[in-house]
């Protein structure tokens, strides 16, 4: 048995994946190069090694929860690549008005039709909210209209409402809270496919879909959402972040609801393999990072974790990706289905681990609800 064989082995020993075992999560080696690869190029290495087609996993989403369960990702013997990650957000603000745009036009831009065949007729593309309800696939249009009247009565909207909203996404959110609640949304996102989808749905609603950056946002409202956009705000950029929704709250009584993916462990970059292939330059936050940054600025109200739902959301995305790969396959080729397959099911086991990535909900007032505020669940 070669060296780097040998670690990998001795790595993968207290996580109960086998090399070429017949357990559903354990690793099919096609390629023995694989071994010095993960080992030189860590979780670049790994997710590359599968998209070229050098190991598989008959159930990749389990084989990722049990690498998750046992913190393989601490392991400095497969993670050769994190430093100059870190190095790099440490020394610059990837998360610039101009490295923002990157994200938009490299995954967010990649077609509405894409996205129709993947998310809920919402076109939700953050976590729903499965209280109630079976992880069937088929239960992800109701999944996604809980969450969204979940954010709605957290913010006890009311009909005549103004509503901000940073990071507006196809505009579902939007759609609902003037549709079912009658207020007026304005909405922020830089993402051309997105903007375009969101006007034409929200076409003779009170909506207005804005494209451009949210340090842009400007005007004073009565409630301000952010759902799913903190994960590209970044470190260095988060106390400025909560004090330009401040600065847009129309008074005392204003509330800010954010619902972001949110991480266990304080860092200032992404998975590097996540980093170059899915989300370029995002982060996803601790909840100290975000309430440090909110301190002195806001008081926080609720705070609500549901982070397992969402291994439950990439189960479904997952779902109407496959049945639907057919559509695409002439588009965009087999290393990209193998790219965004290893992308949901990676993550659906990381959250399914709770080790790393959580969900987090949080609810903002400007100075204290008086009285209290009514938690919503």
């Amino acid at each position: 048995m070669k060296g780097a064989e040998k670690i990998i082995r001795e790595v993968l020993e207290p996580t109960g994946i086998s090399i070429n075992g017949s357990n559903p999560w354990d690793i099919q080696v096609k390629n023995p190069k694989l071994y010095q690869r993960v080992l030189a190029e860590g979780s670049v290495g790994l997710g590359e090694a599968y998209m070229d087609g050098w190991w598989d996993a008959k159930e990749l989403d389990q084989f990722f929860f049990k690498l998750f369960l046992a913190e393989l990702e601490k392991n400095q013997k497969v993670n050769a690549t994190r430093i100059w990650t870190v190095l790099k957000a440490k020394l610059l603000n990837m998360q610039s008005k101009v490295r923002s745009k990157k994200v938009a036009e490299e995954h967010y831009d990649l077609g509405n039709e894409f996205y129709e065949n993947t998310l809920d007729k919402n076109m939700q593309y953050t976590c729903g909210y499965w209280k109630g309800l079976s992880s069937n696939p088929k239960n992800l249009d109701k999944a996604q209209e809980q969450k969204l009247d979940l954010v709605c009565r957290k913010l006890k909207l009311k009909k005549s409402d103004k509503v901000l909203e940073l990071g507006g996404g196809w505009g579902g959110f939007a759609y609902y809270a003037a549709k079912k609640y009658g207020c007026h949304v304005t909405s922020y996102n830089i993402s051309k496919e997105q903007v375009e989808y969101a006007k034409k749905k929200c076409k003779r609603l009170p909506v207005e879909i804005i494209k451009d950056d949210y340090r842009h946002a400007k005007g004073k409202f009565d409630k301000i959402a952010s759902i799913g956009m903190c994960e590209h705000v970044g470190p260095k950029n988060y106390r400025n972040f909560f004090k330009l929704a401040k600065k847009c709250m129309r008074d005392k009584n204003s509330l800010f609801l954010m619902h972001t993916i949110g991480s266990n462990v304080s860092e200032v970059s992404l998975d590097p393999w996540m980093d170059k292939y899915i989300f370029p330059n995002a982060v996803i936050p601790s909840a100290k990072q975000l309430t440090d940054a909110a301190e002195g600025v806001f008081v926080i109200e609720d705070f609500h974790n549901f982070g397992p739902d969402y291994d439950k959301t990439l189960m479904a995305w997952f779902a109407n990706f496959n049945k639907n790969w057919p559509k695409f396959k002439k588009q965009f080729g087999e290393r990209f289905y193998k790219m965004w397959k290893y992308y949901l099911l990676s993550c659906a086991g990381n959250f399914r681990s709770r080790k790393v990535s959580q969900l987090f909900q949080f609810v903002f007032s400007k100075g204290g609800i008086v009285g209290g505020y009514e938690s919503e669940r």
